[in-house]
């Protein structure tokens, strides 16, 4: 069962955290995945975008769109299984957005996940 202490919640925690952080200033000291998401962040957003339609990418709560970055990435990568990936993102948008954070990733991811799954 999958707990707030799983390694691999605990790996995407801090990935939204520095994906966050880097939406404010560059960071020097990147985390892999940080930097693989950054290569592609112009092809991550216009598939978010492309799914928010009524959002544009600058009016997105960052912390919503640091979550939903590193989700569009593993879902692109392939390595966990989606349903995985959106629940992921479900989590850390009630853990750090703000209350509808949660069913506003749900419903891009869902999109998203529906065109390309």
């Amino acid at each position: 069962m999958k707990t707030a202490q799983d390694p691999r919640h605990q790996k995407r925690r801090e990935i939204v955290k520095e994906l966050f952080s880097e939406s404010y200033t560059p960071q020097e000291k990147k985390n892999e995945t940080v930097k693989e998401i950054m290569l592609q962040v112009n092809e991550l957003d216009s598939q978010i975008q492309a799914a928010a339609t009524d959002w544009p990418i600058d009016k997105l709560n960052r912390i919503d769109l640091a979550i939903l970055r590193l989700a569009v990435y593993e879902l692109k990568k392939g390595e966990a299984p989606p349903k995985v990936v959106i629940d992921e993102a479900v989590e850390l948008g009630k853990e750090y957005g703000s209350e509808n954070s949660s069913s506003f990733i749900n419903g891009v991811l869902g999109t998203i996940y529906k065109e390309n799954g």
